[in-house]
C-alpha cells in the first residue's frame, strides 16, 4: 500500500537559473544536482494538495490544502540506470498536523503558514493565485494562463521539471532518505501573465534574497493528477 494516495492540480512553476554551489550543502548523500542543458534550476511552485489519503485513510480536515515549496533537482545512479528526483528546501502548508507528519516520518523542511487561493476563469483566459502570510504581509503567486491544454515537450525544460520521480531528504552528512512519487506525464497551460510577488528573503533567509533580481527562465503552469507517495527508504 502507497504511503499517501492524493491528487496535486493547478501546479504554478516559476523556474530559475541558479549557481549550483548555492546549493551543495542542500545535496543529499548518494545524489548530485541534475542539470538541464548545463543549467542547475531551482523551482518556486504553487499547488492544491486534494484528496489525500494516508495509508488508505482520509483524515478529517486535511485532505485538501494549498502548498507553496521550494525546489531543486538531483539524481541518483543506481543499479545501471539514473534515478532523477527533487529535494525540497522548504514546503509551506497551512495545517500543523501535515507539517507533523512531513517533518517527523521523512525528515523534511514544512513549515505552517496562513494560506488562501482563488481560481479565477476568465472569457479567455485562467488565473492561479495562491498566497501565505509570513510576518504580518500577503505573499502571492499569481499566473495568468490560456484555456486549453497542450503537451509538455519532449526533451523541453517544462518536461525536466516535470519529470522528477524520486523525493530525496538529507537527513544528515551520511543518510538519506528516499521515495518514489508516481503520476502519469502531465499537459500544461500556457502561461500569458506572472504578476507573483514575493519576497524571498522574509520567507527563505538571505541566502535566497537575490532571486527577487533574477527574471524566471519559464513559468508554466502544471495541470497535474492523482499521484502517490511510496514510503520512504534509508540509503
Amino acid at each position: 500500500m502507497s504511503f499517501l494516495k492524493a491528487e496535486w492540480n493547478n501546479l504554478a512553476m516559476i523556474n530559475y537559473e541558479v549557481n549550483p554551489q548555492i546549493l551543495q550543502k542542500y545535496v543529499p548523500k548518494g545524489t548530485e544536482i541534475d542539470f538541464f542543458n548545463g543549467k542547475c534550476y531551482v523551482s518556486f511552485i504553487g499547488f492544491l494538495f486534494e484528496n489525500v489519503r494516508v495509508l488508505g485513510m482520509k483524515i478529517p480536515f486535511h485532505s485538501d490544502f494549498e502548498e507553496v515549496n521550494l525546489r531543486f533537482y538531483v539524481r541518483r545512479f543506481e543499479n545501471g540506470v539514473w534515478k532523477r528526483g527533487a529535494v525540497f528546501i522548504s514546503e509551506i502548508v497551512p495545517k500543523y498536523a501535515i507539517s507533523f507528519v512531513a517533518n517527523t516520518f521523512y525528515n523534511e523542511q514544512y513549515q505552517t503558514l496562513p494560506m488562501k487561493h482563488n481560481l479565477k476563469v476568465n472569457e479567455s483566459s485562467r488565473e492561479f493565485i495562491y498566497q501565505w502570510k509570513v510576518k504580518g504581509i500577503w505573499n502571492t503567486i499569481h499566473v495568468e494562463t490560456n484555456k486549453n491544454p497542450i503537451p509538455i515537450e519532449v526533451d523541453s525544460e517544462a518536461e525536466f521539471i516535470t519529470e522528477h520521480y524520486f523525493g530525496y531528504t538529507k537527513i544528515n552528512e551520511k543518510e538519506t532518505f528516499e521515495y518514489q512519487v508516481t503520476h502519469p506525464r502531465w499537459q500544461q497551460l500556457e502561461v500569458i501573465n506572472n504578476t507573483s510577488e514575493i519576497d524571498f528573503e522574509t520567507v527563505y533567509g538571505p541566502e535566497f534574497a537575490f532571486i527577487r533580481e533574477l527574471k524566471p527562465t519559464s513559468v508554466f503552469l502544471a495541470i497535474g493528477s492523482k499521484i502517490t507517495i511510496e514510503d520512504k527508504r534509508k540509503i
